[in-house]
C-alpha cells in the first residue's frame, strides 16, 4: 500500500529531516499502517464466526452440515497450506516478533538499509543509494536483523599505523591526549576507551587500534560518520 494511498501527510524525506519529529511521525506511521491492514482481517474472521454460531443456533447448519464443511476445509488446506504457513509465518513476525518500525535503519544481509514500508506480507527497505527492496516478511523472520535504532549508544574503532622504533614513553603519551580529547567532548564520546595494538607489519610498522564509544547510536548514520571525521582529522597531531 502506497503513501499516497494511505493519506499520509508524510515522506521518507519528511522522516529524516530532523531526528525527535521524526521518531513521532516513524512510530505514529507504523501503528497506522499496521491497523489500517489488521482492521479489515479481523473483522472477517468475527463475520465468519458469528455466522457459524448463528447458523448452529437456529440450526440451518447441523452436525452433519459442519463435518461436510470442515472436508471442504481439510481439501482446502491440502492445496493452499504453503499459502496459509507463509501467511501465519508473515503475522508472527510483524505482530508478535516485530524486529522494527518504519524509519528504522537496520542490516540485512550486511546491507544497510531503511525501512520505508511495512505490510502485511512484505516489507519495503530503502538502500542507501535509495534503491527500493522489498522482502517477504516470512523470508526476514528467518534472517538476523541488525537494528541501529533500537540499540544502545554504540562503539567504534580507528585503525593506524606507528613507526617500530616509536618510543614507549611516546605511545603512553599519545594515550594520555586521546583521553583528554575525549574527556574533553562529552557530547560526543564516552570516557571509557581502549588503544591496542593489533600487530608489526612488515617488521618496521606497529598497527594499532583505538576502541571508542559514541553518545547516540548509528541511526542518524551521516552524525556518526561527521563525528568520527572530525576525530580522524584531529588524529594526526597527536603523534608529532
Amino acid at each position: 500500500m502506497r503513501w499516497k494511498q494511505l493519506q499520509l501527510p508524510i515522506t521518507y524525506t519528511g522522516m529524516c529531516l530532523s531526528l525527535v519529529p521524526s521518531e513521532k511521525i516513524c512510530l505514529k506511521t507504523t501503528l497506522k499502517l499496521l491497523s489500517y491492514r489488521q482492521n479489515p482481517t479481523l473483522k472477517a474472521d468475527v463475520i465468519v464466526i458469528i455466522t457459524l454460531v448463528w447458523l448452529l443456533l437456529v440450526e440451518i447448519a447441523t452436525t452433519k452440515v459442519l463435518v461436510f464443511l470442515s472436508s471442504q476445509l481439510v481439501a482446502a488446506a491440502f492445496l493452499f497450506g504453503n499459502t496459509c504457513k507463509t501467511i501465519f509465518e508473515a503475522i508472527i513476525f510483524v505482530f508478535v516478533m516485530h524486529p522494527f518500525d518504519v524509519g528504522d535503519r537496520c542490516v540485512i544481509d550486511g546491507v544497510q538499509m531503511i525501512v520505508e514500508e511495512m505490510n502485511i506480507l512484505t516489507t519495503v527497505f530503502l538502500r542507501y543509494d535509495m534503491e527500493k527492496i522489498y522482502y517477504l516478511n516470512s523470508v526476514l523472520a528467518t534472517k538476523p536483523i541488525n537494528n541501529f535504532y533500537r540499540s544502545p549508544d554504540m562503539g567504534d574503532s580507528l585503525e593506524f599505523s606507528i613507526d617500530f622504533r616509536t618510543p614507549v614513553e611516546k605511545i603512553g603519551s599519545l594515550k594520555d591526549k586521546i583521553k583528554k580529547y575525549l574527556e574533553r567532548t562529552p557530547q560526543f564520546w564516552h570516557p571509557n576507551h581502549n588503544m591496542v595494538v593489533k600487530e608489526i607489519e612488515n617488521v618496521n610498522k606497529i598497527k594499532m587500534a583505538l576502541f571508542f564509544n559514541h553518545t547516540m547510536n548509528f541511526q542518524d548514520y551521516g552524525e556518526k560518520i561527521r563525528r568520527r571525521s572530525e576525530l580522524m582529522i584531529y588524529s594526526p597531531p597527536l603523534f608529532k
